[in-house]
Formats: structure tokens, C-alpha cells, sequence
């Protein structure tokens, strides 16, 4: 699924999978992170999925060469991947999954462990967070893994989860990527389902939101869920009685904005290059969103091939993404309004005056 930053994902993951473990599914959640490689995750995930395979009824060929299969693997990357080490009182199988070719490898590995699920007939629900992450050979070789499984009819499912630049990534896996998966996208939540995150909470406190004050809501934070829930959070700190009204709203949206600032936002932009900055700050001055990468190229006065490779950067470190050809958007919403703010302060250390309004400038 394509996530915008802010969207649940983590919550809707975590549902998936009590809903899968209901259903008697096996279920692994890995998180992909960008400090260690995807494999370091991936084996003690199937490894544990073996194991508890190997212990559900009585000894099974599958099962067994399955554990061989994953020894092979291991045997072969660790030399790759320092650190991973896997204690299994069996022979590797030689001749498969031990060619050195990733994408074969660990195709051959799922298929294994597919099959050991399916004498088993049980279904094995992979879980991945932050897919984007992923370096392209390690999602090929996740795709061409999940592609053979498909092929073979295997009771393997995998749901990932990542940021909207995750369907270029996939693209860019295979031709049969876009066959192979669905992509639900996860964004901000309708009018009504907003109005329902703020108001079904409060009332079973027996505070009532005013409708203008749930509306301001609403459009401050244009229905997502993470800054929902912070400006929920805030308003109902700041509330005095039992009616939530929009002065409330005001009140709060100040220790909402900042907050935002000083938590998720700055973060981020802390880890940028100063050309990034520039680059980021001319994408906030454009008007409406997504944004045309000529203007903001115009703005700096750079050609598209000067700024390729920072658009890269920014791209790959999932602070913007592409939603289509020519155009460019922020992963997170009202980060462009944050930028505006902070743009130029001396070595980004404060943030003068907090949250206030801007004047967007427009560029033709």
C-alpha cells in the first residue's frame, strides 16, 4: 500500500495482522530499516516461521527441507550481511538457494517455505514496514520471490506498507510488479470520518465539539490522521467546559503547529543538505500542490539536470516523492508551510516566534 507520512499506517498494519493471526494465519512483522540490510530480517523472520511449522504435528519432509534451504541461504550471504547467524542442528541443502544470485536465492527460499506452509496447510502473512526503504536489488529480489510463490499457487502473503514513492519502486522491479500487487492508497480521511475520530472520543467523556470548531479542525489539518489525533489532543488540554468551541480550536492550534515544528518536522529537515533546503524551500513557494518541478527549478535558476540529483536525494530519503511525470510533492502535509517558517534562520536552531501565518509567493 502507498502511505502518505501520517496516515496510520502502522495502526492499519497492526490490524492486518490480528486479523490474519484470527484467521490462524503465521504471521511476521518486519520494520526495514536503513541501517541494516533487509536480510537481517527477513531469515530470522522465516526462520521463526520454519520453527513453528516443524512443531505443529509430526515430522514433515517439507518442513525439514525447508530448514535445509534456509541453512543454505544463510550459509551463502552471511559472508554479504556480517552478523547473521542462524542456530539450526541440520545440514544446509546443497544446490539450492546458494547460488550467490539474491533474486534466485531467496526465490528458491520462499518457495521452500512456502511449501512447508502449504503440507501444513497453513497461510504465512509477512508483514513490511517502510518498503521504501528497501534497496532496489533486495525489493527485486523480494518481488521475484513473492512472483515465484504466486506462480506456484504458495500460501504466502506479503503486505507492505511505504510512502507514495514506493509504486516507482516497484515499477522499476519488474513488469510483473504491477501484476503482482495491488496498491491501495492510504491519504487523509474524509470530512465524516474526521469528524467521527474527534467527536465519538470526547463523547464518551461527555464533551461536545461545536460544528465550526470541528470544521477548523479539519481543514488545519486536512483530515490525517496523525495531526488529528495532535490537534485532538491539544484542544482538549486547552478546553475549559464541556463544549469544545473554535476559539478552543485557535487556542490549541498554536501548541498543535509548534509542536509539530519542534517533533516531526524539524527532525526531518535537520537531516537535509543545504542544497536540499534550497531545494525543498523553492518547492513550499509554488503554488498548489503537486508542485511542477520547472517552477521550482525556475526559482533556483538551476536546469532539471543540475537538480536531478538532489531530487534523488530528497526522493530516497522519503521527504518528497513524484506523483506523476514533471511533478513533485512533499510526503508530509503542511511540511511546505514549515519550511516557509524556518527558511534562513541561522543554523535552523529556533524556530522565531513559532507557528505564524505566510504569505505564499506565486510563480508563473
Amino acid at each position: 500500500m502507498s502511505v502518505c507520512a501520517g496516515s496510520g499506517k502502522n495502526v492499519l498494519l497492526n490490524e492486518i495482522q490480528e486479523i490474519a493471526e484470527s484467521e490462524n494465519a503465521i504471521t511476521e512483522y518486519i520494520e526495514v530499516s536503513n541501517t541494516e540490510p533487509f536480510l537481517k530480517s527477513i531469515v530470522p523472520a522465516l526462520r521463526s516461521v520454519l520453527l513453528i511449522l516443524d512443531n505443529t504435528g509430526r515430522v514433515n519432509g517439507y518442513v525439514k527441507s525447508g530448514l535445509r534451504v534456509l541453512k543454505s541461504f544463510v550459509e551463502t550471504i552471511k559472508v554479504r550481511v556480517e552478523g547473521v547467524e542462524i542456530s539450526l542442528d541440520i545440514d544446509p541443502q546443497r544446490g539450492t538457494a546458494d547460488s550467490g544470485v539474491l533474486a534466485r536465492d531467496l526465490a528458491e527460499l520462499f518457495l521452500a517455505v512456502g511449501e512447508a506452509a502449504k503440507c501444513r496447510n497453513v497461510s504465512i502473512v509477512i508483514l513490511i514496514d517502510e518498503v521504501q526503504s528497501l534497496p532496489s536489488n533486495e525489493f527485486e529480489a523480494l518481488v521475484m520471490a513473492m512472483h515465484r510463490t504466486n506462480q506456484k499457487n504458495l500460501p504466502i502473503l506479503v503486505i507492505g506498507a511505504g510512502l507514495p514513492s514506493l509504486i516507482k519502486l516497484a515499477g522499476n522491479a519488474g513488469t510483473y510488479a504491477e501484476r503482482l500487487f495491488q496498491y491501495p492508497e492510504v491519504g487523509p480521511l474524509s470530512s465524516v470520518d474526521a469528524r467521527r475520530a474527534l467527536v465519538v472520543p470526547a463523547q464518551r467523556e461527555d464533551v461536545e465539539f461545536e460544528n465550526n470548531a470541528i470544521d477548523d479542525v479539519f481543514s488545519q489539518t486536512q483530515g490525517y490522521p496523525y495531526f488529528l489525533q495532535e490537534w485532538g489532543y491539544q484542544v482538549w488540554n486547552t478546553a475549559q467546559g464541556p463544549v469544545i468551541t473554535l476559539s478552543d480550536v485557535k487556542d490549541s492550534s498554536i501548541l498543535a503547529a509548534h509542536r509539530l515544528d519542534q517533533n516531526s518536522f524539524r527532525s526531518r529537515y535537520a537531516r537535509t543538505s543545504d542544497t536540499q533546503k534550497n531545494y525543498l524551500h523553492a518547492m513550499a513557494q509554488c503554488e498548489n500542490r503537486p508542485y511542477r518541478t520547472g517552477l521550482a527549478e525556475k526559482i533556483l535558476g538551476k536546469t532539471s539536470q543540475q537538480v536531478s540529483s538532489t531530487t534523488e536525494a530528497l526522493i530516497s530519503s522519503g521527504l518528497i516523492y513524484s506523483p506523476s511525470y514533471g511533478f513533485t510533492d512533499f510526503t508530509v502535509p503542511l511540511f511546505d508551510e514549515f519550511i516557509t517558517r524556518v527558511h534562513g534562520a541561522v543554523n535552523n536552531e529556533q524556530i522565531r516566534g513559532g507557528p505564524q501565518r505566510y504569505v505564499r509567493v506565486v510563480h508563473h
